[in-house]
């Protein structure tokens, strides 16, 4: 008989918000089983996605990059050597310190993100750059907009302990889709269900989330502020408006009233296309149930006028007062409860804030040239790159694509697979994965420090983000003490000069609750600003960091909310509006890789309303042209009625070749930025659409 698998604890690492608690079923030192969700951690509560509870699939993947690689052909020609670890990381160090000598270290640009979201492996290649002056890098391409506009309202990112979305009368779960992103938003909500409790869903498709809410509704893209401001009306109008909560905790209540009078639910229908009756219906719901918790997502803010309609929607929970409840309020994202001190894992100490900062979602713009994406510095010659694919990932996917086949650019990738980027590369290194490494976590869409222990051995010669970033300071002369420490002692550092305890101590209970007191996290101490007020006027010109949106955008915003009409409005020539929403078997750019996944999947497709398919004279799996000014993309068709005339959706950031031609979405999607501060456009994009003869 087989041996009973060992039960070993880790914290799932790809970039959802849930950073699920798992148990992990290891069979022998280098092979797991089954992954499960921890059931004694209140927060993932024994449940986690398919796609990770498949992870045998990803980490014992044939495909797995396990040897260093030279390229010996064109650029993206995948034609590479095998060569020792020692030789690869002697020509990456080379061709750094040769593009610094040549052009100032600010031509060497380290470009990471999310493919791994524990502090260590994820943010160590800070400190390299810290230490050797390369240039810095704003991570605008998925949170920015929201994080900004959240904190616009209340000063601080953070709200209600989210495990309280199980205790509300009304979960309004606004901008995110649960059922595909965040698995355990919807574990809470059904416990919510159970008690009575009504669920809304307002988002642009009628999605996994809508099928199981008990109120839907669907909004053109960009214009959740104009739904937002019609609901706020009726609470004033309706006498649901709590004055008395708002004169205490707010900034302009009256100045709010006069400005939303004309912001009726028939304006708000006009631009939304939500009907005023649903628009009645839910602002009658939440104004009837004092114990309203909003779990506000990432979706809606990705719009040019992004940070607008997150704010917008924060707003309605200080109209009704719900804060003062427990199963009441408001949550995005709990990243201001940890208070983390990085100066060992980020080289803090050693930063210098002349060094310029370039806008990671611009990385088209600035490997092409761009002299604003550049600020003026040189040319960025030379990458190293971890944690992400931008050659899939980035908008505006032509110039991506143009600027890293520039002959005169050398770059890195370490990667776990060939990705698209890690095809034109120079050099590729095999990094391993999560359970093959130590490292730390802090949930987003929750409240727990959850300790990911190495648990098996990585395959061939697959070394960690730590052990690269510490070789290659080394050969290139970066001093830091961080350089000198391992993963664990880095990881007990950063907890004790943190004051959560050690890591023994987290080794010990698995994950730490870090959820403030009720009293903190509802603000009934006050909002995070010097008036102790929650902003319905906020000061977007104080947001920062400067210098990352379009030029003069602060002056121009709305004082209050509202909708703002800066977004890729549908013309003639271009007349509808694509979203490329995430899908449930991938994540971002990984798991497509994964066989299961890739077989519920399918193919990609393009959802069409039924109408508009009539109009475009196309049938189910036809196959149609998405195009605009930036570039077209080949892709079938699949009829649907479950969005707004003139709305496509396309989910899921597909591998590049499963598009006839190699182009992927992004080829469709800006890399302007959003105001005021930056960010990615990904659902904001008007196209044609052309039937294939």
């Amino acid at each position: 008989m087989n041996a009973k698998p060992e039960i070993h604890f880790s914290a799932c690492p790809h970039d959802c918000p849930s950073t699920c608690a798992l148990e992990v079923e290891k069979l022998d030192a280098r092979t797991i089983g089954r992954l499960r969700g921890a059931r004694d951690n209140s927060y993932t509560a024994g449940v986690i996605c398919g796609k990770v509870a498949r992870y045998a699939e990803r980490i014992h993947h044939p495909d797995r990059l396990t040897r260093p690689l030279r390229r010996i052909g064109a650029k993206g020609s995948g034609e590479f050597e095998t060569i020792a670890w020692d030789d690869a990381l002697d020509e990456v160090a080379e061709a750094l310190l040769r593009a610094e000598q040549k052009q100032g270290a600010e031509t060497v640009w380290p470009y990471h993100y999310a493919g791994t979201m524990g502090l260590v492996m994820r943010d160590g290649i800070k400190r390299l750059r810290h230490a050797k002056k390369y240039s810095g890098m704003h991570e605008t391409i998925c949170t920015t907009p929201a994080w900004s506009g959240f904190m616009a309202g209340t000063g601080r990112l953070a709200g209600a302990d989210p495990r309280e979305m199980a205790k509300a009368d009304c979960l309004v779960i606004w901008g995110t889709n649960p059922v595909n992103t965040q698995i355990n938003v919807m574990t809470h909500a059904t416990s919510a269900r159970r008690q009575g409790a009504k669920i809304v869903h307002i988002d642009i498709y009628r999605n996994g989330t809508a099928e199981r809410a008990d109120m839907f509704l669907c909004v053109r893209p960009g214009t959740d502020g104009a739904l937002a401001c019609a609901v706020m009306h009726v609470l004033f109008r309706d006498g649901f408006a709590n004055r008395e909560y708002m004169e205490k905790y707010t900034d302009c209540p009256a100045e709010l009233e006069a400005h939303l009078a004309d912001k009726t639910p028939a304006w708000a229908e006009a631009i939304t296309g939500v009907p005023v009756d649903q628009i009645e219906a839910f602002a009658k719901l939440v104004g009837e149930t004092p114990k309203t918790y909003f779990r506000l997502g990432y979706g809606f803010s990705r719009q040019r006028n992004g940070i607008v309609n997150m704010h917008a929607a924060l707003c309605i929970a200080a109209v009704t007062g719900a804060w003062l409840h427990e199963g009441g309020g408001a949550f995005h994202n709990n990243g201001s409860i940890y208070h983390w001190k990085r100066t060992m894992i980020e080289g803090l100490d050693v930063a210098d804030h002349k060094v310029r900062v370039l806008d990671q979602s611009r990385i088209g713009p600035v490997l092409t040239g761009d002299t604003g994406a550049l600020g003026d510095g040189p040319p960025v010659t030379a990458l190293f790159i971890q944690n992400t694919n931008p050659m899939r990932v980035a908008p505006d996917h032509n110039l991506v694509r143009r600027g890293f086949a520039r002959d005169d650019l050398f770059t890195c990738v370490h990667e776990q697979f060939m990705t698209e980027t890690a095809s034109m590369a120079d050099i590729v290194l095999p990094a391993t994965m999560f359970l093959e490494h130590d490292d730390v976590y802090q949930g987003g869409g929750h409240q727990f420090i959850t300790l990911g222990p190495k648990i098996v051995e990585a395959p061939g010669e697959c070394r960690s983000n730590h052990d690269v970033i510490v070789a290659l300071a080394r050969r290139l002369g970066a001093e830091h003490p961080g350089f000198e420490m391992t993963p664990l002692e880095l990881i007990d550092w950063t907890l004790k000069n943190s004051d959560w305890g050690d890591l023994e101590t987290l080794r010990e209970q698995r994950w730490i609750d870090c959820q403030p007191p009720f009293d903190r996290a509802h603000y009934i101490e006050g909002f995070r600003f010097p008036d102790r007020k929650f902003r319905f006027a906020p000061r977007w010109d104080q947001v920062l960091p400067h210098g990352f949106g379009p030029g003069g955008a602060s002056a121009r915003m709305p004082k209050l909310p509202d909708h703002w009409p800066v977004i890729e409005e549908a013309t003639e020539a271009m007349p509808y509006r694509l979203v490329t929403a995430p899908a449930r078997n991938y994540l971002n750019s990984t798991f497509s890789e994964t066989p299961t996944s890739a077989a519920r999947e399918g193919k990609p497709t393009v959802m069409i309303h039924p109408d508009d398919a009539a109009e475009l004279g196309v049938a189910i799996d036809d196959r149609v042209v998405l195009g605009n000014d930036r570039g077209e993309v080949p892709i079938a068709v699949e009829i649907f009625d479950g969005l707004r005339r003139g709305v496509v959706v396309v989910e899921s950031i597909w591998p590049n070749d499963a598009f006839e031609g190699g182009k992927g979405i992004n080829a469709l999607t800006g890399a302007d930025p959003v105001a005021p501060v930056g960010g990615a456009a990904f659902h904001d994009n008007r196209i044609w659409i052309r039937r294939m003869s």
